[in-house]
Formats: C-alpha cells, structure tokens, sequence
C-alpha cells in the first residue's frame, strides 16, 4: 500500500503557512509505508526535530484498483474514511524548502502519518463533501475543519492522481489539512474526531 497526501488544499491553512500561491493542480506527495502509525501506538518524537507539528486530515481508504479514473467516477473507488494526523518536522521542512531541495523527509518519517478506526462511507449523513472533524489535545480542541473548505474535492484529487499512480486496495488518500496546526510534546494526549465519532486517540512519548 501507498500513503498519498495533498498539501495546501485549506486556503486559511496556506495563509497560516505564508503561502499566498493559489495552486491549479492540488499538491501530492508520497508517504512510505513505515509511517504508518494505527492502533493508538503512540508516536515518540524522534531526535532531528525540534518543532514536531500535527496536521489533522480527513483520511479516505481506496477500495479497488483505477487508473486514469474520471471525476465522476472516483467516488466508487473508496469506501471508507477516518481521521489522522500528518506528523511534520516544521524546522526540517523549512530548511530543506529554503535549500531547494525536496521536504520528503520533513514529512515521510517513521510514523508520521497516524490513522485511527475508519467507519464506511455511507453512515455520513451529509456525504463527504461535509464532514466536520476535529483535534483536542488533553482534552482542549486545537483545531477543527470541514471537507467543504477543502480546495480541491476528494473526487478531483483522486482522477488527478490516478493519471500518474495506479491507485490499489488498501491505498491511503490524506485529503489536507485547515488552519491551526502546532506542536506537539512528551506527555500529550491526542484524539481525533470525525462529526462527535472518536476515531483516533494516542500519546506522544
């Protein structure tokens, strides 16, 4: 399987960031398999990072393979959704962007990119394209979002990336994240939310 990720899909999120670009493709990028982090495991912060950051995303699971998909077809290629948290070595990124070279590692590392308990697809009550979720750490809300502000829809990221990935079962779609990422510390208590469903609860060690 193969972790997919959009950056820059919530405008007050780029703003948040100081990225004023309006994009006109979304913005992909790859997570290897070891950074999967499931199963509320917790995540231990590692040793090249001093501003380690969270970025809660709506996750979406790809059910079958496609390739060259259409728009109006890519809602048959997943079932199923949860909340997860994009782990981002802020200090590297912006010191491997500031060099021109690729941020990979700010954002591929081991673990970085935690999953909780995906639910189907169809006990939404308002389908995907409006699903409130949220994060609380120790117990506050830090941030919270709505697919509606997403930039590009999950349907549009999915015919764009399947014209240069085959998508395959098991596949993992991080649709972006809103406004109001931080860091994160030893002893902090994350749970994720999708609607009032708690799906993603860890710590960080």
């Amino acid at each position: 399987m193969k972790i997919i990720a959009v950056g820059m899909n919530y405008a007050e999120h780029n703003k948040e960031l100081g990225e004023t670009l309006v994009n006109n493709d979304p913005v992909i990028f790859l997570k290897p398999d070891s950074a999967l982090l499931k199963e509320g495991k917790p995540f231990f912060l590692p040793d090249f990072s001093t501003d380690l950051q969270y970025e809660t995303e709506v996750v979406v699971r790809i059910c079958r393979l496609g390739k060259c998909i259409e728009p109006k077809f890519a809602a048959r290629y997943y079932d199923a959704l949860t909340v997860g948290i994009d782990f981002t070595a802020r200090d590297l990124q912006r010191r491997l962007r500031a060099q021109g070279k690729p941020w990979e590692l700010s954002k591929g590392f081991d673990g970085s990119a935690a999953i909780g308990t995906f639910v189907p697809l169809d006990t939404l009550r308002k389908g995907l394209d409006e699903v409130n979720f949220h994060l609380d750490i120790n117990g506050q809300t830090v941030q919270q979002g709505n697919t509606k502000d997403m930039i590009f829809k999950v349907n549009d990221i999915i015919a764009y990336v399947s014209r240069y990935l085959t998508l395959k079962m098991g596949d993992l779609l991080f649709t972006g994240t809103p406004s109001g990422v931080g860091a994160v510390h030893i002893g902090d208590h994350l749970q994720g939310y999708l609607e009032e469903n708690r799906l993603l609860d860890f710590y960080i060690r």
